[in-house]
């Protein structure tokens, strides 16, 4: 007998059978609460024991360790260990998420960073030339784009897209079953969420660190922002290949085209590039990206975007291919914008929108031109390059082409080299000697002429005596030019060439009159522009406004009001000599059908550059051609390949536009001059017949790779008299015996 707490008693039962005694305490025998048994029924307490244990054999000790075996044990403890497994990994993961949550900035400071500015630059009409910053691309919104990319995108990357919560649970089961069962890495589980987490906050790293805070990220996301906004995010800052962040740059990168116009197969291929980028790029191997293209077409109808009927319009398109890199002559403009926007506006920090004043079809039918004239005639002619620019009567650049082929050499021509450019330079000096008194009618003696050590010498070596200024100018004779210079001083040609719109720096010596001092094609060809236009500068310009994306103008140009540089009357006498460059001149070649036009062709020594530079009243246009190492072509000359190329784009140009005149050259009737010569100490007299060095110093020996002085010779140093003949001036007028006459033997 055992005594119980607080005086209670509890007489166990013993009973015995084969497999030993137990001790049993059954219902019957709790203590109630008054401490008494109840009253038991039936036979003494012994023998209905053991009665009860042998109708319940069950109850046996051996029995009930029986029970405890089998399948539904082991499934029952299985149950057990993996509730209290999943017990302590969720507090394991909790702890994870809390440590590494707790490493991250408040919640509170969480924002989406800028996207890098886009600059669009578009054309005059408004078309898109090209996108320029670090995306490759503007951000559109997503009813903007084609349909066919989100539909693409998601069937592919997130089929769930729209019913997760950010991380789906089944495509991240899903990938790691793929993955086990083939071995390797083939499907990822993240969301369009967590990528676009990953892409917003976070570094490439493959930690479980990261893997957290991406976590908490995409959450972050799906409670902050829309599905809609989500995946607008993603579309236009995922990478592409090629430096096209966002669909907006890879589909002008790879199609030539907005996202707004892609079709389905070439929506397939930029979902396909996702996975990855260089390997499936269209530019790489467009075999691999058509093949991923297919993929997401059938994971497309899977998910009921598309039709059989569709797929089979998709693919039966050929794979798309694309160049190493951008392609066309626009970009040589794009490339001129970006150089001149910080100047203009400093920094760029938002997305802006450029437009310029180029004219699309002109560019086009300018890089059209130069592209075919090479390919004609480049090779044998050994003519490797060209650039072309063409502006309007105030500056406007309308068309600019910096080379052969944008996708080889980025360098412009025409706005960064700087060239001699020979004969072309001479209008400066003729327009220089009509401003002291001068006229097209004035006579000059072409016959050799000494300036110091050096004695210019004609094209064809021949002189032909008493010539007009106009038919000086016409013929390109390089002696008349040099006895100008002279006549009016080398400095104020200069002066002259820097007022029309030359910026670079010029040598005033006496070898200008031939172009020695470098320009850039389109300081050269917007300074022709005054003769074009009446005599108003024309400065060169690209941009016409830059706004932010909201419409606000932070720049717009002022070329509207431009100053007078020239005198409307040696505007007049400089288009009618220039018209006859084109009429019986070196520049026959360029002449041009129902519309009056002048110019001026150029070629530097030993044939390494041939310019032509003319305009209507309509364009000015320049043209060069020759090779980036500065070797010589093959007696190419402004004449040539120049004249040829300015006439085939000008003709274009001019399609379907009423012919009008040149300024002042209608109506107007020669005028003789009487001799008139600079005023006092503009050209030393004295020196320029002693042949001082110090005043007239010889032309800038050539230097390897640029070009040098057109058609310059040493003087052989006979000893004898130059020049042999008189040099001097004579009109129809009343002559005038001048300082200068008897200096020269006139």
């Amino acid at each position: 007998m055992a005594s119980g707490k607080s005086g209670q008693r509890i007489e166990p039962s013993f009973g015995g059978d084969d497999d030993g005694d137990e001790l049993r305490v059954d219902a019957s025998d709790r203590v109630t609460s008054g401490g008494r048994r109840p009253k038991r029924t039936g036979s003494a307490q012994g023998g209905s024991k053991r009665e009860t244990t042998a109708r319940r054999p069950g109850r046996s000790g051996g029995g009930r360790r029986g029970s405890g075996g089998g399948f539904f044990g082991l499934a029952r403890r299985l149950a057990y260990w993996c509730i209290v497994l999943g017990i302590w990994g969720a507090i394991g993961v909790g702890g994870l998420v809390l440590y590494y949550g707790a490493r991250m900035p408040s919640a509170t400071s969480w924002s989406i960073p800028d996207r890098p500015p886009n600059v669009k630059i578009l054309a005059v009409n408004g078309e898109i030339i090209a996108n320029r910053g670090a995306t490759g691309g503007e951000a559109l919104a997503l009813e903007d784009m084609s349909p066919y990319i989100p539909q693409a995108v998601i069937a592919i990357e997130d089929r769930r897209f729209y019913s997760h919560f950010g991380v789906d649970p089944l495509g991240l089961a899903r990938a790691m079953l793929t993955n086990l069962m083939s071995g390797r890495m083939v499907q990822g589980g993240s969301t369009l969420t967590q990528q676009l987490a990953k892409n917003l906050f976070l570094s490439p790293e493959r930690t479980l660190e990261r893997k957290v805070q991406e976590v908490l990220l995409a959450f972050w996301l799906e409670q902050k922002y829309t599905k809609d906004q989500i995946l607008a995010m993603y579309l236009n800052r995922v990478f592409f290949g090629s430096n096209a962040y966002g669909v907006e740059a890879a589909s002008r990168r790879y199609f030539n085209k907005s996202a707004r116009d892609v079709n389905l197969g070439e929506a397939a291929v930029l979902a396909g590039l996702l996975k990855a980028p260089s390997r499936l790029s269209p530019a790489r191997d467009p075999q691999a990206a058509e093949e991923r293209a297919q993929v997401v077409l059938g994971a497309m109808r899977e998910e009921g975007f598309i039709t059989d009927a569709e797929i089979t319009t998709a693919m039966s398109q050929t794979p798309t291919r694309a160049k190493s890199f951008w392609s066309g002559a626009e970009h040589y403009v794009a490339d001129m914008v970006m150089d001149q926007l910080p100047g203009m506006i400093g920094e760029v920090r938002q997305d802006l929108i450029i437009d310029t004043t180029i004219d699309l079809s002109l560019e086009k039918k300018a890089e059209e031109v130069l592209a075919e004239t090479l390919e004609a005639e480049g090779g044998k002619l050994n003519a490797s390059q060209a650039a072309l620019v063409s502006i309007d009567g105030t500056g406007a650049i309308r068309a600019l082409v910096g080379g052969r082929d944008y996708a080889e050499s980025q360098f412009d021509r025409a706005s960064k080299a700087k060239r001699q450019p020979g004969s072309a330079f001479k209008p400066f000096v003729y327009a220089a000697a009509l401003e002291i008194g001068r006229t097209p009618m004035s006579i000059r003696n072409d016959a050799p002429v000494r300036i110091g050590n050096w004695t210019p010498e004609n094209y064809d070596q021949k002189y032909r005596g008493e010539v007009t200024l106009a038919d000086a100018l016409a013929n390109s004779l390089n002696t008349i030019a040099a006895q100008l210079v002279m006549e009016v001083g080398p400095q104020n040609v200069v002066k002259l060439a820097h007022r029309l719109g030359i910026d670079s720096e010029m040598q005033a010596n006496a070898s200008i009159a031939l172009g020695t001092s470098e320009v850039t094609l389109v300081e050269l060809t917007s300074s022709y522009a005054p003769f074009m236009n009446g005599g108003f500068k024309a400065t060169p310009h690209v941009i016409r406004r830059i706004a932010t994306a909201d419409g606000t103008v932070l720049y717009e140009n002022t070329y509207d009001n431009p100053p007078r540089v020239l005198d409307p009357a040696i505007v007049s006498e400089m288009n009618r000599m220039m018209v006859q460059v084109l009429t019986n001149g070196t520049g026959k070649k360029a002449r041009l059908p129902d519309w009056e036009a002048a110019g001026k062709t150029g070629t530097t020594q030993s044939f390494r550059d041939a310019l032509f530079v003319g305009y209507t009243s309509n364009l000015t246009t320049g043209v060069w051609f020759g090779n980036d190492d500065g070797k010589s072509m093959k007696k190419v000359t402004g004449g040539g390949l120049p004249a040829k190329a300015w006439h085939d784009f000008m003709v274009a140009a001019h399609e379907g536009l009423s012919p009008s005149p040149l300024f002042g050259t209608t109506g107007v009737q020669p005028v003789f001059d009487e001799g008139g010569m600079a005023a006092a100490g503009e050209v030393p007299a004295d020196e320029f017949a002693t042949g001082s060095p110090e005043a007239f110093p010889e032309p800038p020996a050539p230097v390897d790779g640029t070009a040098a002085v057109e058609q310059i010779r040493p003087v052989e140093q006979t000893g004898g008299p130059i020049p042999p003949a008189g040099v001097g001036e004579t009109t129809g007028a009343t002559r005038r015996t001048t300082l200068f006459d008897l200096l020269t033997g006139g």
